[in-house]
Formats: C-alpha cells, sequence, structure tokens
C-alpha cells in the first residue's frame, strides 16, 4: 500500500477543543499533517485519509517545545466547520 503525508495550515478564529485534548486551544493558524493511503482498484489516482495530527501550539505563538498530537481527521472537520458557523 503506497501512503504519503500532505501538510496543511488551518485557522480558527475562536478558541476551539478536540476530543481527547485537556485545554482550549487558542484561535490561531495550526500545521496539520495528514496521513493518507492511495486506494486501489481506481481507474485514477485516489488517496483516503488514514489519520491526522495538529502541531501544537499555534504558529504564531513562539514557545521553545512543540508537539504532534495525533486527531481524528472528523473531529477536526467538525470543529472547523462549528468555528466557521460562529464567526
Amino acid at each position: 500500500m503506497t501512503t504519503r503525508t500532505t501538510q496543511t495550515v488551518i485557522r480558527f478564529s475562536s478558541p476551539f477543543l478536540l476530543p481527547g485534548f485537556d485545554a482550549l486551544q487558542p484561535a490561531g493558524e495550526y500545521r496539520v499533517d495528514y496521513d493518507e493511503e492511495l486506494i486501489d482498484g481506481v481507474s485514477r489516482l485516489a488517496w483516503r485519509r488514514v489519520g491526522a495530527f495538529i502541531h501544537l501550539p499555534a504558529i504564531s505563538m513562539q514557545l521553545p517545545t512543540q508537539q504532534m498530537a495525533p486527531i481524528n481527521p472528523a473531529d477536526l472537520d467538525a470543529a472547523l466547520e462549528k468555528d466557521n458557523e460562529s464567526s
């Protein structure tokens, strides 16, 4: 199975909480890595998301330590949708 990782930047305009997080994360821009695998048997290239990691803290915060936390892509999509509705 062929896999790849893509990176994107997402933006929250309000503080947010994802399942499994202990505390609210501040509004801001965050790097997210998506792990994807190639779907076999289709007539063109297609990728399926199988995992995601968010880089903490936000890009604008200049802290000496950073971490990558695993997240469910569906939970992230729901949090972004909620954030867009409230802004």
